[in-house]
């Protein structure tokens, strides 16, 4: 449900998509220093912030969207940000909190759609939105229908994106993949982008449902098109991990961490280099996915304190 990063380019677009956070932060600052309502630099603010993914920043974050829609009443990417940040809230924080703030994600995608049809992000994140909340509380497949139809006007590529997203949730996974790419993103990162994200979150439901081998196609075909995602090598390698395959895994988890280290990637490293039997290794990337912020969910933390212990019980017993 949450919002992607802002598809439509802003001022520091392309230093946070060539993965130079500092660079970006700092130019950020100096604008804000100077012109504190600029709707580039809040937007690329909450971007950062969302791509830290520390909750604890999350409020700032929505004070920023609601200043930015403030002094910048017209800007699509002002209320498209304010979803953005809502919807990850929502999704990582208090449950009767995020059901108080669904209205709010709904209705501030729909006013960036509405201040700009190309925003095509708000119209990805809008379709997530009606396919993931229930029904009563503002989900609808038919919104969701209605939806791809009018974005068909406009664009009919991003369409097609959008039609893979509700085949995924019909769970046809292969209509879906199909669907996704054939779409043309020729001279249009946006889309491109876009198209990015959907085969990632494709390839990831596939790995849930335990279709490995498609999962494993998908996965290779976003590093094909995309080989700075660190998500799919990340994908690549637990899909791989999951068949049986740590060696093959290894490479794909070191990849994804080098590209981008987090603490789920550290995780699974630990995991394949428990498979390949090198506790050490082992204890040093489960120590790295304990002590990384944003920090692993509930459960796998249980499990990585878990391997920890028992691999250092191990050691300390064959010394």
């Amino acid at each position: 449900m949450s919002g992607l990063q802002s598809a439509n380019a802003h001022e520091y677009t392309a230093l946070i998509d060539a993965k130079k956070y500092a660079e970006a932060e700092t130019a950020i600052a100096a604008k804000l220093a100077i012109e504190p309502t600029n709707a580039d630099a809040l937007v690329g603010n909450i971007d950062l912030i969302l791509l830290e993914g520390n909750i604890q920043r999350f409020d700032d974050a929505i004070k920023m969207a609601e200043q930015c829609i403030q002094h910048n009443p017209n800007s699509s990417e002002c209320h498209e940000s304010l979803g953005n940040v809502l919807g990850s809230k929502a999704e990582k924080g208090d449950m009767m909190e995020a059901v108080g703030s669904l209205g709010a994600i709904r209705d501030s995608f729909k006013k960036a759609i509405e201040l700009d049809p190309a925003n095509y992000n708000a119209a990805v994140s809008l379709m997530s939105f009606y396919l993931e909340v229930p029904g009563l509380m503002g989900g609808s497949t038919s919104s969701a229908k209605k939806l791809i139809r009018t974005t068909h006007q406009t664009n009919p590529e991003v369409a097609k994106l959008l039609q893979a997203k509700f085949d995924l949730y019909d769970e046809n996974f292969e209509d879906a993949r199909a669907g996704a790419l054939a779409v043309k993103v020729d001279n249009a990162p946006v889309i491109a982008k876009l198209q990015r994200d959907i085969l990632v979150t494709i390839g990831l439901t596939l790995l849930r449902e335990k279709e490995l081998s498609d999962a494993e196609k998908t996965f290779l075909d976003v590093i094909q098109r995309f080989p700075d995602s660190e998500i799919a090598y990340f994908g690549l390698g637990r899909t791989l991990l999951e068949q049986g395959k740590p060696k093959e895994a290894l490479v794909h988890l070191e990849q994804s961490l080098s590209l981008k280290p987090t603490a789920v990637a550290w995780y699974r490293l630990g995991k394949t280099w428990q498979a390949l039997g090198d506790s050490t290794k082992a204890v040093s990337s489960f120590e790295q996915a304990l002590a990384f912020s944003p920090a692993l969910s509930s459960k796998a933390r249980g499990d990585a304190e878990e391997q920890l212990n028992a691999l250092k019980k191990t050691d300390f017993a064959t010394k």
